[in-house]
């Protein structure tokens, strides 16, 4: 493994990153990492934390589109570290090329090509059409109330204006760059209590079995056409995660029974009309029932426009291949910069082991990711693209 001094910047930065065993919402210094380096570079820092959670805005330039990086230092847990081949939180480049550690692919790999890519630029392009910005939290892998949703919340009360957004998320599937979201489906859930009566089982008559009520309308639930989709999105997927019932006792009939679900949704119908349709197929079974709903984010697409073109050509520039746009996948902290009428896209490396023992990441692919983003800002700010 070579030394930390014979690292690429962008190696060396994701290496001082992994380092840091920044379980949500702990940051433990890789925020303050990344801000002394972006101020050395001009960029003015307004650090938002909000609750336990630590957030920063940084911008440079004064004049023309804003573009801004997203991306969070956060992580989730490792697990115990005896499974791992390496020790999680101590980054080290293997035998076959790949950097490993908690964060490597998720995200702080590509919080390291963003830094270096700006850098680079900047150094390049001194006085570069356009403003560029980094919206960073430590609040992506947990709640996600007061990261990225909060500090969107305080940009749109000072009318900051956010035009382009590349966020950092693995996007990658097979190779760097094969794959570029650049939109998410919705997610809506739903906690659904179906009361009933409860009773000895030998006595059915005196109780009334919410589990059997609830079986032939949640058959009906997932039996629905909630929409076929469209050319961005597949059809809307209704999905049951928990059903919880009974005593523990296996001779008593459940007062009452618990489901929890979740929608999927496309840009083909809207939260309110998957609510409607959901409680009318339920009153339609003539149950007692209460549901609670918690809309977790809006659909969105960037179809077409400047970034995505921009995206496209970086990557076909840096890795000789044109990327397909996707939105597969869950959730991501796009929904809620979408929010403020930016065109958004997700680009990151492979997404193959997030979230896994031994989390890993070609080691190339992070220069080359580099070097995709640089691409990028060359085409918006430097070659034209972007429009005032």
């Amino acid at each position: 493994m070579p030394t930390t001094e014979a690292l690429s910047p962008t190696l060396a930065l994701a290496f001082e990153l992994i380092r840091r065993p920044s379980v949500t919402p702990d940051d433990l210094g890789c925020q303050a990492l990344m801000i002394e380096r972006l101020e050395r570079l001009g960029f003015h820092v307004e650090r938002l934390p909000f609750g336990d959670v630590e957030n920063f805005w940084a911008t440079r330039g004064h004049h023309g589109p804003m573009l801004a990086f997203a991306g969070h230092t956060d992580v989730v847990p490792s697990g115990p570290h005896l499974h791992w081949d390496h020790p999680p939180f101590e980054p080290c480049i293997d035998d076959e090329g790949m950097l490993c550690g908690r964060g490597a692919a998720d995200m702080k790999g590509s919080l390291a090509a963003m830094l270096t890519a700006v850098e680079r630029f900047v150094t390049a392009h001194p006085d570069h059409h356009g403003k560029l910005g980094f919206l960073i939290t430590s609040d992506e892998e947990g709640p996600a109330v007061d990261g990225t949703r909060a500090v969107v919340e305080h940009l749109r009360e000072a009318h900051e204006r956010l035009d382009y957004c590349i966020v950092g998320e693995p996007s990658s599937t097979t190779r760097l760059g094969d794959a570029i979201k650049n939109g998410r489906r919705g997610s809506l859930g739903g906690v659904l209590h179906i009361k009933g009566v409860q009773g000895h089982v030998a006595y059915p008559h005196l109780a009334r079995n919410p589990i059997h009520q609830a079986l032939p309308a949640l058959d009906a639930l997932a039996r629905e056409h909630w929409d076929a989709g469209n050319a961005f999105f597949p059809a809307t997927s209704f999905q049951i995660s928990n059903v919880r019932a009974g005593t523990g006792a296996t001779n008593v009939i459940p007062g009452d029974v618990e489901v929890v679900f979740n929608f999927r949704f496309s840009t083909e119908v809207t939260h309110e009309q998957l609510r409607a349709r959901t409680e009318a197929l339920l009153d339609a079974h003539g149950l007692e029932y209460h549901l609670d709903w918690t809309l977790n984010g809006e659909p969105f697409l960037t179809a077409e426009g400047e970034l995505v073109d921009a995206a496209v050509a970086g990557v076909e520039e840096v890795m000789g291949y044109r990327p397909e746009l996707s939105t597969s996948g869950g959730t991501s902290d796009g929904r809620f910069i979408a929010t403020l009428g930016s065109q958004v896209v997700e680009l990151g490396p492979l997404n193959a082991t997030i979230h896994k023992v031994n989390e890993r990441v070609r080691a190339a692919d992070l220069e080359d990711l580099s070097r995709v983003y640089e691409a990028i800002l060359a085409r918006l700010f430097v070659n034209g693209t972007a429009q005032p």
